[in-house]
């Protein structure tokens, strides 16, 4: 695989970071569902939600117990959906709201690798381990895309390695590990994002066209496609005398930059549109009497819930007559109270809390990018720079505040600003942390500002000359920083926690203690995500 080649250090220790991240997430999750779930419902008892809780099918067995023993937490919320899809298929109306992509390939990698284990474990259970081995896997690929990611934005390998390393750590760290679908998603969505930094548009669509089969958020993607190829046309009519007499006409630019937007963006839809014409078609077409096929079960279920199912009692949802009849939004709204403003009450007070971290960092960063460079985001990054070409790295043109990281500020502002006003705030966390680079990106430019520990040889002396202790490991952490081989900045870090600055300490203990929060709300069933 192209994201892996090479014997670059930094990949080399980012990998073994993050596989060593995602092995602690599961041993933590199973310890605290195994050992100490007993001690947290007398402390904490599971939260009483109207949850989806579909019935076992198949008697569990030995090792099915035992495998929901160790890896139950990671089937809680949302993780039931796409598991019961991987299982049944689009049964109930509100299913749709989670896309087939994940689920199918959990199915597929239950049904084809975990074959052998059938005689012990019943398919509910492979499915589970199935989601918890891939999710492991594209969490791995997710951290080494956003390193290759930001080597690329960023010109920095020193920060794009910090902000991977962040990223093994992140706050949304257990949805990554449970059966959710976004692992699949970061590595789809960053790996669309480097190759269309490096010019491979079809491999960036492809990619990108996959990632909108996961996440509905993947749609807004096609910002990216449309603002690479708008820039190129706006620079390429910016260029001297001479050179404009050499490029083609100005029209047949305009519609060849129209043409390739259009597909490229059509096709990054099309996941999108097929899956509401699935849905269109259970749903809203005569004679799809499917009922028939559903374990009684399931029927019962829908019968105690009130879910609805494909042309039960031949009864077409109220969606069905509407003019754009799309099931997506409809099951957001109905089923989930999703809309601008609908989750300004004050009784979500506490879950305004929740995210008051992820959106001050969201804020700040757009804020810093926006003060370092105001004619640059007033002419949307259009505009040729002179000296664009003589940076390099440790000058303007590198690192958080580049020019080339405009476009990502802008995608994680609207994708922020779109949570907080029109989403249940609580899942903003695991949704801008898995859709955006910028979080990380930005995380780890307030690290090297403000970290001592971090500074390499020459940097602001009069600051380490007043703090010897700190300038004894600032000299030595940041030697090997610099060369890559050794030191894992997050890792010294930590083991140096007590001589960070507040700056420091405000980042790890949020990623941390998020980390930890996720992982014992997640497991005893309490809302969070």
């Amino acid at each position: 695989m192209e994201l892996l080649k090479g014997r670059d250090p930094y990949l080399q220790e980012l990998i073994r970071f993050a596989v060593c991240c995602r092995a602690l997430t599961l041993l933590l999750q199973a310890i605290l569902l195994s050992f100490f779930q007993a001690l947290f419902n007398l402390l904490i008892p599971d939260h009483a939600a109207d949850a989806f809780s579909p019935p076992r099918l198949a008697e569990p067995g030995f090792c099915d117990l035992l495998l929901e023993g160790l890896l139950g937490g990671l089937s809680r919320w949302d993780a039931e959906h796409f598991l019961f899809i991987a299982e049944q298929g689009y049964v109930y109306e509100h299913n749709f709201a989670f896309f087939p992509v994940f689920p199918f390939s959990v199915r597929a990698l239950a049904e084809v690798a975990l074959w052998p284990l059938q005689w012990m474990l019943r398919l509910r259970s492979r499915l589970l381990l199935s989601a918890a081995l891939l999710n492991s896997l594209f969490s791995v690929l997710a951290a080494a895309a956003l390193y290759k990611l930001g080597c690329a934005v960023l010109r920095c390998h020193r920060m794009a390695f910090l902000a991977a390393l962040l990223f093994c750590i992140s706050p949304a760290n257990v949805f990554m590990a449970a059966a959710y679908s976004e692992s699949m998603f970061a590595f789809l969505a960053f790996s669309a994002m480097w190759h269309l930094e490096k010019g491979q548009s079809w491999h960036s669509g492809l990619l990108f066209t996959l990632a909108s089969g996961v996440r509905a958020n993947g749609l807004i993607n096609a910002g990216f496609f449309a603002y690479s190829r708008s820039k190129s046309f706006a620079l390429q009519l910016q260029v001297g005398p001479v050179l404009v007499r050499r490029l083609p006409p100005f029209w047949r630019q305009l519609l060849s930059l129209a043409s390739s937007v259009i597909f490229m963006c059509a096709g990054i839809f099309l996941p999108f549109v097929l899956f509401q014409y699935y849905a269109y078609a259970r749903f809203c077409a005569p004679g799809t009497g499917l009922s028939q096929s559903i374990p009684k079960p399931l029927l019962q279920l829908a019968l105690a819930k009130d879910y609805r199912l494909a042309a039960m009692d031949r009864l077409k949802p109220p969606w069905c007559s509407q003019r754009f009849p799309v099931l997506y939004s409809y099951i957001q709204k109905a089923y989930w109270n999703v809309g601008f403003l609908r989750y300004f009450e004050l009784r979500q007070v506490p879950n305004f809390l929740l995210a008051l971290p992820v959106t001050l960092l969201g804020l700040w960063a757009a804020w810093t990018y926006l003060t370092a460079n105001p004619r640059h985001c007033l002419t949307l990054g259009l505009e040729r720079r002179r000296n664009e070409e003589e940076q390099g790295e440790g000058k303007p043109g590198t690192g958080f505040c580049c020019p080339a990281v405009l476009v990502y500020v802008v995608h994680a502002t609207v994708l922020l600003l779109f949570g907080v006003f029109c989403m249940h705030v609580q899942v903003l966390t695991r949704f801008l942390g898995s859709s955006t680079p910028i979080l990380y990106w930005f995380s780890a430019h307030l690290l090297q500002e403000h970290e001592p520990l971090l500074w390499s040889e020459g940097t602001d002396k009069e600051t380490r000359a007043s703090l010897s202790e700190k300038s004894v490991l600032g000299n030595s952490l940041a030697g090997s920083y610099e060369k890559g081989i050794s030191e894992n900045p997050v890792v010294s870090l930590l083991c140096n926690y007590r001589l960070n600055t507040p700056i420091t300490k405000c980042i790890l203990g949020y990623f941390l203690s998020y980390w930890l929060l996720g992982l014992i709300l997640h497991c005893n069933f309490l809302p969070w995500t």
